[in-house]
């Protein structure tokens, strides 16, 4: 049988992305800090916008606000995520082509940058501003949420292989460079599909690596009253278990991911 043609978009949400298990996390973390449940989320850098979509397919009342400015990611979105949809969940769903840093932009409950997209701001003013704009699109008792990553092994040059052995792929995470003085990091991913050469590059992150002290010190620089740390647990064999808990101490570990949800 003909394979289809390679769509780097599905590999990288088959390899990296989780929107339905996403948009339970932040509804459960925010009634959990907010005692109700969240209607409107904004995802800021939401290019396919894969998140927005299982938001409004999760329940009859919640809304979803993406914000982007490449027109090839949001275009694929159109074209593969929202013909899925019912016509009701369509029109609970507005997808906006502008810069996240700007001001007057839609309002919501939660607003989120995952994936690391705001690594992309390696400037202390350019990332404030970008929060500043954030704080000011939350409506009262709206929540910001945030991943981040780092440990040791995130500061050498190494590259990682993960086997999709039952969907017949690998991914590959490559990070091919990192500067100790200016935190800057440069990544990529490559995919391999069985029987094929490896595609390299297809993606690349040209990123500053932000620590969590800095990150909550610029938050609450801008005016956030609180940020909250969701650390990930551990299994027996010290592998993450997916469950992330607060905590206001983390584990010294060679890598790891971390969410931070800072309150208005």
């Amino acid at each position: 049988m003909k394979k289809k043609p390679f769509d780097k978009y599905e590999y990288y949400l088959r390899s990296v992305q989780s929107p339905e298990a996403d948009a339970q996390f932040l509804q459960r973390k925010y009634q959990s800090l907010r005692g109700e449940k969240a209607i409107v989320l904004r995802e800021d850098f939401c290019a396919a916008f894969a998140l927005c979509c299982e938001w409004v397919k999760a329940n009859k009342n919640q809304q979803a606000i993406g914000i982007d400015l490449d027109p090839e990611t949001i275009a694929y979105g159109r074209e593969q995520y929202v013909p899925l949809l019912s016509a009701d969940q369509k029109s609970r769903l507005q997808l906006i082509r502008k810069d996240v840093t700007k001001k007057n932009l839609p309002t919501a409950d939660i607003i989120c940058a995952l994936n690391f997209s705001y690594f992309i701001f390696k400037e202390r003013e350019k990332l404030k501003s970008y929060f500043s704009s954030v704080l000011a699109s939350l409506r009262p008792g709206g929540v910001f949420f945030l991943d981040c990553f780092g440990g040791s092994q995130c500061q050498h040059a190494i590259e990682e292989e993960t086997e999709f052995q039952g969907e017949g792929f690998s991914y590959f995470w490559d990070q091919d460079s990192f500067d100790p003085v200016t935190h800057n990091a440069l990544f990529h991913i490559h995919f391999k599909r069985k029987g094929e050469a490896k595609r390299k590059k297809v993606f690349t992150y040209d990123w500053r690596m932000w620590t969590i002290p800095e990150l909550k010190d610029i938050l609450a620089e801008v005016g956030f009253k609180q940020t909250v740390v969701y650390w990930e647990g551990t299994t027996k064999s010290g592998e993450g278990n997916g469950v992330f808990s607060p905590v206001t101490k983390g584990e010294e570990c060679e890598a790891w991911v971390a969410y931070l949800a800072a309150l208005r």
